[in-house]
């Protein structure tokens, strides 16, 4: 059986420092930085104060009080990209089949503001240890099952097919993408509705980061202090966010006379099985997943415009997926540039893989690759062309992103333009 084509037809973002894919890509192309110190709690108390924050008022975005009530930041932030992206890609709901469409939401941490403001609620501050229930917002069992974002997404969207949630850590945002293509590429959807999102900004996050030393303490200057594959790089910046695809069967696209963003060529994941946090220097895995999803794609190393690097401002991934650029892509991946949108809208853990292909999308749009910011010192075990501090004009038709996740995750994604698809 032939494998169906997928393509994006519609993009929906809400990002630190831009809400809506217009000033997503405003505030990406000009290197503009949105990490700051926290606002939303007092965070005098931790190594780290800093965060990339969305400036999001759900009622201002047109979401109902009902809804509000009913459901963490995490999910409100999904359906606020969901419509956009449904807007974008014109699709006509009450023209679809609803049991041909589907929903994939991803998330790391699922509703983790709310569950940690209700448990400070019902212990009375953390200072009870048998916690009164009654104190709690009705509303308290969604938080504990993250399935509920999907479900949220799904009845925003009329979706009566496949809807599910995918979980793994910080490659989360590129495997529901991924998972969503192949339930079209089986023929088990027509039209699937797929992204990322996270809101983890919070006392516990920031705590548990805290502990292992993996976010930044450069809390004197918050807006240069996400510095990807640069040599006084100390951690990475923690951030929130959401970017939700609407995703087609090609022929499906083609018939409606869609706008078609990249196709969704490849894509392949793997694990290290070998350390909760730690990676192998030589990238062995990632490696792996980059060339199986080029396999997949039937992409040739050289024919790669453009890498979307995880990126995350930490020595050991920087130097991570430096190797396993080498080991992918050979003497090419000195010749292609690569960039971290991390040193601009922070590490927003499940949904920044989302956020990254909806920047590759762009960037096969604008022909501009997205600069790496604040990298002024490159380390020199990273000596590839990460595009520092400015956009670059660049004809992108073909574009790798990567993901790596605790526990060992790495996955690999391909993306062509239109010019490729158009075959």
């Amino acid at each position: 059986m032939t494998s169906r084509r997928v393509v994006i037809t519609g993009i929906g973002v809400v990002s630190p420092g831009a809400i809506g894919v217009k000033c997503f890509w405003e505030l990406l192309s000009s290197g503009r930085t949105a990490t700051r110190k926290i606002s939303f709690f007092d965070p005098s108390n931790f190594r780290s104060q800093v965060a990339a924050e969305c400036d999001f008022d759900p009622i201002r975005e047109g979401l109902s009080p009902q809804l509000v009530r009913r459901s963490d930041r995490a999910t409100q932030l999904a359906v606020v990209s969901a419509r956009e992206g449904l807007r974008d890609s014109g699709l006509d709901l009450e023209a679809l089949d609803p049991t041909r469409t589907g929903v994939v939401i991803g998330s790391a941490v699922g509703c983790t503001m709310g569950l940690e403001e209700e448990y400070a609620v019902v212990s009375n501050g953390g200072r009870e240890w048998l916690v009164d229930h009654t104190y709690a917002v009705p509303h308290l069992y969604g938080y504990f099952v993250p399935s509920s974002i999907a479900a949220e997404v799904a009845w925003e969207v009329a979706a009566e097919g496949t809807v599910s949630m995918v979980s793994t850590g910080c490659t989360s945002g590129i495997d529901a993408v991924g998972q969503a293509t192949e339930l079209i590429q089986e023929g088990a959807a027509d039209v699937v509705v797929a992204g990322a999102t996270d809101a983890p900004i919070s006392p516990i996050t920031m705590a548990c980061f805290d502990a292992i030393k993996a976010t930044t303490p450069r809390n004197d200057d918050p807006a240069r202090a996400s510095r990807p594959f640069d040599r006084t790089r100390n951690g990475f910046v923690l951030g929130e966010g959401a970017a939700v695809f609407v995703l087609e069967e090609m022929d499906h696209a083609r018939r409606r006379g869609a706008h078609v963003y990249a196709e969704v060529a490849g894509f392949a994941s793997r694990c290290n099985a070998f350390h909760m946090t730690g990676l192998r220097p030589d990238g062995r895995e990632m490696a792996e997943a980059i060339r199986a999803a080029l396999a997949q794609s039937a992409t040739a190393p050289e024919e790669v415009d453009y890498i979307s690097a995880h990126g995350s401002g930490t020595t050991q991934n920087d130097r991570h997926e430096t190797a396993a650029f080498k080991r992918s892509l050979g003497a090419h991946a000195y010749r292609t540039p690569v960039s971290s949108i991390k040193s601009m809208i922070g590490h927003s853990l499940g949904a920044i893989g989302s956020l990254e292909i909806a920047a590759c999308a762009l960037a096969m749009q604008h022909d501009v690759v997205p600069p790496t910011a604040n990298l002024h010192e490159p380390d020199p075990d990273c000596d590839l062309d990460y595009v520092p501090l400015q956009a670059r004009e660049h004809r992108v038709d073909t574009v790798l992103t990567v993901g790596s996740g605790f526990g060992g995750f790495q996955s690999a994604m391909v993306l062509r333009g239109l010019e490729r698809t158009a075959g």
